[in-house]
Parts: structure tokens; C-alpha cells; sequence
């Protein structure tokens, strides 16, 4: 096991990175911008390094600052958490370049499930189930909307770089598909630096399934069953549970198994995440769910997973990036009850809940749940980074029990 790690990240993930990496006896390093310089995260690790301004372009997002703070830190191992950089290709290539541990998928399976026309293609070759739509080099809005038309309507433009719910629209005629694709492509430009779309038929009754797997560099590959994030808005999830709701064995056992084949046809290595569409309106089908992306990396809602399995995935994510195996074989891995995670964040409700910024004069989170937050009283929530102030999760032997716990708690 290496002796330190640098979390080129912030807030609530590099908080509950560092809690498992003091567990296991890990020297912890953060980095922060100009504007986190004093910061929870800060406060809870061994050493700091500054990085940048505010901007996270200039700070979070720089690659050759986040190297040399990590060299200059004296760093074994980097752990990207989620969002920013955690699902870059070159990002990971310039930690492995540095001589350091990358903990997280390889390169290659980053770039290979990171668009999502390519990603469907291969999935498509693997035998995984994939959303009925088009993708592929001649982007014309005639070809799109005479692919739209066979499709049927509605259909969603997707934005081939996409995640995060940005650059997607959903179109209900032909009459309205080209200024949606117009608005789309510049979505997808600004967003992601890529206009390219693809189309995929319009799930009405939809939910929104994912199953976590990990892998290891000796050729183990586990699933630790599936979660449920269809509870949405704006296409950005605000609570998850698992398992999910009204999944009968054998559609587990089919989603489960798509999400392995996806995994293995990217010899996948570390945490990720299959996430699928599933036709609902005659409950869960194992012939009504199909494949969306793979997110190369922890998920905000790990902890619903670990909640029903007593697995600490980033002490895997450690374990595998040390060259270890898999800590526990398929057979070994079981539910236990169910959990259910909410978002805590700084937002307005009366203006479609946008971004709430300001000094957090008080904080009183609640006991009975575990508490993964990224700031405590006095601290600020700026107008840089997003806006999540702690997410609350809840056990119970049941459903209904993990859901009264977490009403309580709230």
C-alpha cells in the first residue's frame, strides 16, 4: 500500500476520501484554490497545497498544477473524486507520467466510455442492451431528423460528450427538431468543447438504474448490485436508494450482468458505474432496460451502495490501485437492508432553486444517519463550485424504515 495520497478534489469527496485513507494509517494531502484555502477539506488532511486562483479552470481543473502539487507534496498516489478532472484520459496519463498512482480506471477505458456515440458502439458489440437511437459520423440535420422520424417520436438529442444532464433535448415533432438541435449543439459546444450528437428514443415512463461494479488488474470483476437515482430535477439526481424499488431477481440478475459485459469490454480496473434506462411502465422488465454511459469513477451516491453491502469502495479503490485483488469474490458480496441518500444544498427555492451563496452562520446537521458534508458552521459557500452542503443517509432493515429514518433526520 503506498503512504500518502493527494485528493485533486474538494469539498464533501476529498473529506470522505480522507476519513478512509486515516483508517488505513495513509498520510493525506489536499489542494485548494485561493478560495479554499481555508476550508473544511483543508482543515481535515495532514498538508495542504495552494494551486490556483478561484477559477476552477485555473485551480481544480489544471492539470500541470494538480502534478506539481502532487510532486511537490511528495504525494504516492492521486485520487481524482468525482467531477473536475475525474474522468479525463489525459488527466490520469500526466498522474502515471509523474510516476505516481492513478486511482481510478485506465486512460483507455476513460476515453473509451467517455463519448457516448463510441460508448454505444462498443457496448453494441459486447452484446449489452443499448437505448434504441442513432449515432455515427454524418451529423446532418437531414440525417438526424430522417433518423429521428424512424426512430419515433419523442426522441432526445444527446450530446455525444455529454454527462451531467447538460446538452440534451427532448423533441416531440419534426417541426420542432431543428431549432432543438441548434440549441443542443450549442449546449454541447460550450459544455463539453464538442457539438456532435446522437439520438435515442424518448423513454416515457423512465427510471433510472445503475449498477456499480469494480475491478481489479488481475482480472476481477464484481458487481455490488444496483441503485436507483430516478428521483431527478433538471436531470441532476437528489436522492438515490438501494436497491431498487420492485427489482425482482431476474431483472437483477440481467441488469447485473449487462453491467459486467460492459465492464469487461473495456477491461475495466477500479470503481465504476453501468448506468441504465428502463421502460417502467409495467414495473421492471429484464427486456425494457437498456445501456446509457459508464461514469469511469466514484459516484456521489456511493454511499447507498456501502450502506447495503458494508463495503468501503474507496478503500478498493486504494487496494486495487496498490496492486491488490479484489477484497471479496462475487459470492461474498450480499444486500443488507436498504439506504437511502439525500442532497443537502445551498440553493434558493424560490427561484427555481438556483445556487445560494454566503457564510454558513449555522450548521446543525442531524445524529441517527451517517453525514458525508463538505463544510461546517463559519464556512463559506462561494459562487466557484457547486453548491452541495452534505448528503444525509439513511439505513434501515427496510425501505420503509431507511425512508423514516431519513423524514426524521430532514
Amino acid at each position: 500500500m503506498f503512504r500518502s495520497v493527494l485528493v485533486a478534489n474538494r469539498g464533501e469527496i476529498a473529506r470522505r476520501i480522507f476519513r478512509t485513507a486515516r483508517r488505513l494509517g495513509i498520510e493525506t494531502v489536499a489542494v485548494a484554490s485561493d478560495a479554499d484555502l481555508e476550508a473544511a477539506h483543508v482543515r481535515d488532511a495532514d498538508r495542504a497545497v495552494r494551486i490556483g486562483p478561484a477559477p476552477a479552470a485555473e485551480s481544480y481543473l489544471s492539470i500541470p498544477d494538480l502534478v506539481a502539487a502532487a510532486l511537490e507534496s511528495g504525494a504516492e498516489a492521486v485520487h481524482p473524486g468525482y467531477g473536475f478532472l475525474s474522468e479525463t484520459a489525459a488527466f490520469a496519463e500526466a498522474v502515471q507520467a509523474a510516476g505516481l498512482i492513478w486511482i481510478g480506471p485506465s486512460p483507455e477505458a476513460i476515453r473509451a466510455m467517455g463519448l457516448k456515440d463510441s460508448a454505444r458502439e462498443r457496448m453494441i458489440a459486447a452484446g449489452v442492451p443499448v437505448t434504441p437511437g442513432w449515432q455515427g459520423d454524418d451529423g446532418s440535420e437531414a440525417t438526424l431528423l430522417t433518423a429521428a422520424r424512424d426512430l419515433g417520436w419523442p426522441v432526445l438529442i444527446k450530446a455525444a460528450a455529454g454527462g451531467g444532464g447538460r446538452g440534451i433535448r427532448r423533441v416531440d415533432n419534426g417541426a420542432d427538431f431543428a431549432a432543438a438541435l441548434a440549441a443542443c449543439r450549442r449546449e454541447a459546444q460550450a459544455a463539453f468543447g464538442d457539438d456532435r450528437v446522437l439520438l435515442e428514443r424518448c423513454i416515457e415512463a423512465p427510471r433510472h438504474i445503475e449498477v456499480q461494479v469494480f475491478g481489479d488488474a488481475h482480472g476481477g470483476l464484481v458487481h455490488l448490485f444496483e441503485r436507483d437515482c430516478t428521483l431527478q430535477r433538471r436531470r441532476q439526481k437528489v436522492i438515490e436508494e438501494a436497491p431498487a424499488p420492485g427489482m425482482t431477481a431476474e431483472v437483477r440478475e440481467a441488469v447485473c450482468a449487462a453491467a459486467l459485459a460492459a465492464a469487461r469490454a473495456v477491461d475495466y480496473v477500479g470503481a465504476g458505474t453501468v448506468e441504465f434506462i428502463a421502460d417502467a411502465r409495467d414495473g421492471l422488465r429484464s427486456d425494457r432496460i437498456w445501456f446509457m454511459e459508464m461514469n469511469t469513477r466514484l459516484q456521489v451516491e456511493h454511499p447507498v451502495t456501502e450502506a447495503v453491502t458494508g463495503v468501503d469502495l474507496v478503500e478498493w479503490q486504494f487496494r486495487v490501485a496498490a496492486g491488490e485483488p479484489l477484497p471479496l469474490s462475487q459470492d461474498r458480496i450480499a444486500l443488507n437492508g436498504w439506504a437511502v441518500e439525500a442532497r443537502l444544498c445551498a440553493e434558493i427555492p424560490e427561484r427555481g432553486f438556483i445556487p445560494s451563496t454566503g457564510r454558513l452562520e449555522h450548521l446543525a446537521l442531524p445524529e441517527g444517519v451517517r453525514i458525508d458534508s463538505g463544510v461546517e458552521a463559519g464556512d463559506e459557500v462561494g459562487p466557484y463550485y457547486d453548491s452541495l452542503i452534505a448528503k444525509l443517509i439513511a439505513w434501515a432493515p427496510t425501505r420503509e424504515g431507511a425512508t423514516e429514518n431519513l423524514a426524521e433526520a430532514c
